[in-house]
Parts: structure tokens; C-alpha cells; sequence
């Protein structure tokens, strides 16, 4: 047990960007709490103020007598022999054999085949000590914790319910804030009526007074045409600012945008062939052999997914497709050609780093005029000079995702492999990848142990490389 944790006024501040201000709250024992937020937001940093490791910006936090953390960050330095899911396992255990009465992880399941996460997740949901973790993982936000904590705009934002409640919280205030949007849109709409209405009926009194009035009554028909549109612009005043105020509230909620990208792929080139990928008796060798006895077929608009534990030879199966000089494949391999294959990694690899936004593009559709490359951006939410201006090695991981997948989308290749891609990506970011893979029309290889994930792109075969091992 340990006595509440307070914080008062925390204040989380970087020379070109504010995080978050004005944090105050106590953190009570077995409490479950989830940090999230957009990459870059200050979730790590916040977790490490929690434990005194990192001063904050403003204000102060009471750490009580007795209180004793347990750690493991996102990038373990220690246990440098091991595998990036054997570092996490031994830095977990280390923490919970000291005896820690507050758990903080640092995306925890990033680097987790599907049993240990699956194991993970068990253990969270039976420690009796407070957890506070900083995840993206949308299967553990909706089984182990019971507090939000979402760092958005300048402020952490307090949601004491579970993950879901929490999202379809924040979906019917949006629903509810377009309804009044759209019923302000036709006030508006009126209000333009009535004005124009008023001109017409003031521009027919003008004229009929003109030939009956004296001077003096065409001052008074004039004050009160004039009168009658200020009245009208003064109704459609508190219009606009209550409009403001309205898309103000909803840029707040972060809903994602939507992105629906317009794939090139034809009919013909889906139906040109039964099997896109068909691997017979084949076998994967570095030094020495890593898989054997490779069966498998691919249909032209299949998505598959690989499993398997860590290690186990997965990507070396995806460098064996790809025809990476590295890997030595025997056996029968039959495949697209490499420019009908595209390949998305977690590190966007394909993408060139000094090089600006646009002219990535300009590389891969060079017969597009740049209006049309602009149009396409603006499909991935690049829309601003700035950000299409901006060299790839500026952007954040999510921004990078997104132009990878305009990039596919731009030239589609027929079979489309991914390795890993919603490790370190944010929520929103994850659903942008989702969008774009939901509307894909081609076949698709991926490598995840993210299993939401994997039913959201609709999956339609699972194949073990269990089958495949030595």
C-alpha cells in the first residue's frame, strides 16, 4: 500500500512547444491509469515525473514515505543479448521482485509476441498494486486499466471509466456538437434569407418613396431600411460566434479525420492470376537453415497474417519474399515482380530522408502534375505548404506513416507486406493506418501481434511459421 501521490500544477514545457499545464490530481493506491495522447505529447516524461525522475516545467509533486516504483521504460538499455520482448520480461520482473507498490510501463506490449502479451495482460489484471502506464495498445487500454489520463491541446483531460466508455464518450459529444453545428448552418442560412428578403423589400420602399415622399420622409424611410439590416447582421452575429465556439469544441475531441485514398489498382490487375504468391517446398537459410517445408499461397486480393512467437523466423520469411541478398531461399518461389511489391516496415524505411514531402511523391508518380500530387497529399492530410514543404527526416512516426501509405496508394502495388507497423504509433495515427488498409484492394502480408488490429483490416487467413520451423 502506499498513501496518494499529489501533483499540483504540473506543468510539462520544451523550448519550442508547451505539453501540458495546470496538472493537479492525487493518485490513489490501486489505482489503474492509462496515458495517452498524440506521439510527442509528453506521455513518457510525465510517467518519469511521477517517480521524481524528471523535475517538471511548474508546480511540485508529493511523493509519500513508502512508496516504491517499479519501472520499464520503452527503450531498455540493459540485457543487450536478448531479444527486445526477453529485455522487457526481465526488466518487469526485476521491478515486481523489489517489491514495487506503484507499476509504470512505457508501452509495454510494443515489443511482446501474442503469448506474452496475452500473459502480460493476466498479470496486470491480478497486481494489487496502482498502475499507470503510457500505451497505444487498444486491447490492453480496454482490459487492464480503469482510469484515462489523454494529454491533448496544453491539458490532461480526466476520464474515470474504461477505454471504451471513454471513446464512445467522447463520439456522441462530437455527434451531438455536429447536430448543433448543422442546425446553426441553417440558422445561418435563414438569417442570409431574411437579409436579402429585407434589401429586396427596402430596395421597393426606396423606390416607391422616392416618387411619393417629401425630403424629410425619405431621411426617415432610409434610417429605418437601415435599421432593419443592422437587425438582421446583429442576429447573425452570435451565428457566427457560436459556430466558432462549436468547431472549436470539436477540433478539442481529436476524433481522427477520415482518410479515404483512391487506390489504382484495376479489376484486371486483381484477377490476372489465382495465386499472387505461391512458395512450394521452399526453405529460408542464413549461415544455416531457419525455416523448411514452406507451403504457401497467396490470392491476388487475400490478406494474411504471419504468427508466431518472437523469433521465430517471421520477417525472415518477408526478406525471403522480398529478395533480400541476405537470405537464401531454395525450393519453388513464385512471385510478383519487385515493383508489384510494396513494403512497409515500423522504421518507414522506403521513404528518403532528406528529401521534402512533395518531392517523395514527384519520385514515385513523376507524370503527375504537381496539382494533382497536391490533391493526393491532401487525401493524407497534407495539406499546408508547410507540411508538404517539410523534409521526411522532420517528421514525427505518424506523419511518416501516413505518407507511406500515400505513397502505395499513389502507385498500388499487387501485393502489399507489413512488418510490425502499429508498434509506436499513436491512436490516432493507428486509425489512419486502419482507414487506409480497410479500403486496400490488393493482397496483403502482415507481420502484427496486435490482434485489434488484425481483425480491423479483416484478415482472412492466419498462417503459423510454427508450420515452417526447423
Amino acid at each position: 500500500m502506499h498513501h496518494p501521490i499529489h501533483l499540483q500544477a504540473i506543468g510539462l514545457s520544451f523550448p519550442h512547444k508547451t505539453c501540458f499545464e495546470g496538472l493537479s490530481t492525487h493518485i490513489h493506491h490501486g489505482q489503474r491509469i492509462a496515458i495517452i495522447g498524440l506521439n510527442g505529447s509528453g506521455k513518457s516524461t510525465l510517467l518519469r515525473i511521477i517517480q521524481g525522475l524528471v523535475e517538471p516545467s511548474w508546480g511540485a509533486i508529493n511523493i509519500p514515505d513508502g512508496t516504491v516504483f517499479g519501472y520499464v521504460p520503452q527503450v531498455i538499455e540493459e540485457f543487450d543479448t536478448l531479444s527486445g520482448g526477453m529485455r522487457f520480461n526481465a526488466r518487469l520482473t526485476q521491478a515486481l521482485t523489489q517489491g514495487a507498490n506503484v507499476l509504470c510501463l512505457d508501452e509495454p506490449t510494443n515489443h511482446l509476441d501474442l503469448k506474452n502479451r496475452q500473459s502480460l495482460m493476466r498479470l496486470l489484471q491480478s497486481l494489487p498494486c496502482t498502475l499507470i502506464v503510457a500505451s497505444h495498445d487498444v486491447e490492453l487500454l480496454r482490459t487492464c486499466v480503469d482510469d484515462i489520463w489523454h494529454i491533448d491541446e496544453g491539458q490532461v483531460h480526466f476520464f474515470p471509466g474504461s477505454y471504451d466508455a471513454y471513446v464512445t464518450t467522447c463520439q456522441k459529444h462530437q455527434e451531438s456538437l455536429e447536430a448543433k453545428l448543422s442546425r446553426l448552418e441553417q440558422d445561418k442560412k435563414q438569417a442570409h434569407l431574411d437579409l436579402m428578403q429585407e434589401q429586396k423589400r427596402a430596395k421597393k420602399r426606396k423606390i416607391q418613396g422616392e416618387k411619393n415622399y417629401n425630403g424629410h420622409e425619405k431621411s426617415e424611410l432610409r434610417a429605418k431600411q437601415g435599421q432593419g439590416e443592422r437587425t438582421t447582421n446583429r442576429n447573425k452575429r452570435p451565428i457566427n460566434e457560436t459556430r466558432a465556439q462549436i468547431l472549436h469544441d470539436l477540433q478539442n475531441i481529436r476524433i481522427s479525420e477520415v482518410i479515404k485514398p483512391k487506390f489504382n489498382l484495376t479489376a484486371r490487375d486483381l484477377s490476372s492470376a489465382k495465386a499472387i504468391v505461391s512458395i512450394t517446398d521452399g526453405t529460408c537459410s542464413y549461415a544455416r537453415p531457419i525455416l523448411k517445408n514452406i507451403n504457401l499461397t497467396v490470392g491476388c486480393q487475400e490478406h494474411v497474417a504471419i504468427v508466431g512467437d518472437n523469433g521465430s523466423g517471421k520477417t525472415t520469411l518477408i526478406k525471403g519474399i522480398l529478395l533480400d541478398p541476405a537470405v537464401k531461399c531454395a525450393g519453388t518461389w513464385n512471385m510478383p515482380q519487385p515493383q508489384d511489391i510494396g513494403y512497409l516496415d515500423q522504421h518507414y524505411s522506403t521513404l528518403t530522408p532528406n528529401v521534402s514531402v512533395l518531392q517523395v511523391l514527384q519520385a514515385i508518380v513523376p507524370e503527375w502534375p504537381t496539382h494533382e500530387i497536391r490533391r493526393h497529399l491532401n487525401d493524407f492530410l497534407f495539406r499546408k505548404n508547410e507540411e508538404i514543404a517539410i523534409n521526411v527526416q522532420q517528421l514525427s512516426g505518424g506523419e511518416k506513416a501516413r505518407l507511406s501509405l500515400a505513397c502505395i496508394a499513389a502507385r498500388s502495388p499487387k501485393l502489399l507486406i507489413l512488418d510490425e507497423i502499429t508498434n509506436n504509433l499513436d491512436l490516432e495515427t493507428r486509425e489512419h493506418v486502419i482507414q487506409v488498409l480497410q479500403e486496400y484492394p490488393g493482397a496483403m502480408m502482415v507481420i502484427s501481434h496486435d490482434a485489434d488490429f488484425l481483425q480491423q483490416i479483416r484478415i482472412d487467413k492466419f498462417v503459423p511459421i510454427l508450420d515452417f520451423t526447423l
